[in-house]
């Protein structure tokens, strides 16, 4: 059998850049041919090397900018180029929350085929130092004898060399370089692949994954880092994913508080939660007004994970139902009720994406409904609802594409009206984002 010949890659070229796709790259078209390019912004000629080649377009990387953007300005941190934790620093702020806002109503557009009555301006927090929570590869480099610790590389699978991390809470972002010495100390450190890092309103904690367990002189040194960093620990096995606190005195759970509804939610560090708090608080508030609640109301959370929202809404609304497709979740939103002594909601653990849910919604009347899903939608849920009673709903998006999907579902099938949309920017200088859109039936 022939080996198959590694693609030529073209020469280096100057681009003049069109527009920007989704992911916030650059668009260029060459000799006729659609080349997205890492870096570049409208209006600029660049130039650029390129990275991959495919039958219907190539993939490029700026190498100089021979013509500057407006919109451009000098990234904050140095790893920007090579660290993939982060695709938009090289943008100006409000240039980032217009190019997502862009995004979200073009996927309305072209894939719902609905426009919003209503675009909601843009809920914003702080740029910088908002990440609360954050995975981080790690490898021993042997050819280098070094532990890199970090997010993978740009379009590649290795990780990026950072000592800190601009976009993460600060307590994150100083741990990177003392975790590398740990780890490189550890008898153990080529069986660590990951450390996930969450950091609550008063404590964090760092969970390292593991394929081999750590010597007793490993648990020394990693209680020495707990006791120096302030930082519980947890281990977690690839074999099982099975999760323990290293020992009794690091089994302390994480919170956060949504100060204005004076609710505080307990979490474990692998449990999901939004990672940037503060824009989190905003987004629930949005929501509850939004939902324009009563005690009358008798609201229908999907997806509610930790209650995030259902307790809130819980306050104002008559009874609230929280379905969770993670039983642990469910537990923890029951115990995060009666932490805060709210007594109208009721936590099911339910399956949202089987054929058949196995639980009957058609017993109770629901009046208002939230859905907050994970990236691939609510389709099969909005499919299984009885949604004849149902006048409002509130949907969360963290995916502008399936979101547009699911509205399209909502407006063209189920007779609801699109009133208002619009952006969240959940995960500054990343093109990530949430949505929020309202549905009404008049």
């Amino acid at each position: 059998m022939s080996k198959l010949k590694k693609q030529k890659m073209p020469l280096p070229v100057e681009a003049c850049i069109d527009s920007l796709s989704h992911d916030g790259r650059g668009i260029a078209r060459i000799n006729g041919k659609i080349v997205f390019i890492d870096g570049a912004l409208p209006g600029e000629k660049v130039k650029i090397n390129y990275i991959s080649v495919r039958s219907k377009f190539d993939e490029a990387v700026t190498t100089e900018i021979v013509t500057s953007s407006e919109n451009r300005i000098i990234p904050e941190c140095k790893y920007f180029m090579k660290c993939g934790g982060c695709s938009l620093q090289h943008m100006h702020t409000q240039y980032q929350v217009e190019h997502k806002q862009s995004v979200l109503i073009e996927q309305l557009n072209f894939i719902g085929k609905v426009e919003p009555l209503e675009i909601l301006p843009p809920l914003l927090s702080k740029a910088w130092s908002y990440r609360h929570k954050a995975k981080l590869g790690v490898r021993n480099d042997i050819k280098y004898n070094k532990i890199l610790v970090g997010f993978r590389e740009k379009s590649k699978s290795t990780i990026a060399d950072i000592d800190d991390c601009k976009v993460s809470h600060p307590v994150i972002s100083n741990a990177i370089s003392p975790l590398k010495t740990l780890i490189s100390n550890l008898s153990i450190k080529s069986h660590v692949s990951q450390i996930e890092v969450a950091i609550g309103d008063a404590n964090g904690a760092i969970v390292l994954r593991h394929s081999f367990a750590p010597s007793q002189d490993d648990i020394i040194l990693l209680e020495q880092f707990s006791d120096d960093y302030q930082l519980n620990i947890f281990l977690q096995s690839e074999v099982d994913q099975s999760i323990s606190a290293l020992s009794k005195k690091h089994n302390q759970s994480l919170s956060y508080n949504i100060n204005e509804f004076g609710v505080k939610i307990n979490f474990n560090p692998i449990d999901f939660t939004q990672i940037n708090f503060a824009m989190n608080e905003k987004m629930v508030s949005k929501v509850i007004e939004l939902l324009v609640l009563s005690n009358s109301d008798i609201v229908l959370d999907l997806f509610c994970g930790l209650g995030n929202f259902t307790l809130p809404i819980a306050l104002t609304a008559g009874s609230v139902t929280g379905l969770e497709g993670s039983p642990i979740h469910v537990q923890r939103a029951k115990e995060n009720a009666k932490l805060n002594n709210i007594f109208n909601t009721e936590f099911y653990h339910v399956n949202l994406y089987a054929e058949k849910i196995g639980y009957n919604f058609r017993d109770i009347k629901y009046n208002k409904l939230l859905l907050n899903p994970p990236r691939n939608g609510a389709r099969k849920i909005i499919g299984s609802l009885n949604l004849n009673k149902i006048k409002k709903i509130v949907y969360v998006s963290c995916n502008p594409a399936t979101l547009a999907r699911d509205a399209q579902i909502l407006v063209h099938d189920k007779g609801y009206t699109l009133v208002k949309a619009g952006v969240l920017d959940m995960f500054p200088q990343t093109e990530h984002f949430e949505s929020i859109a309202v549905f009404e039936k008049s």
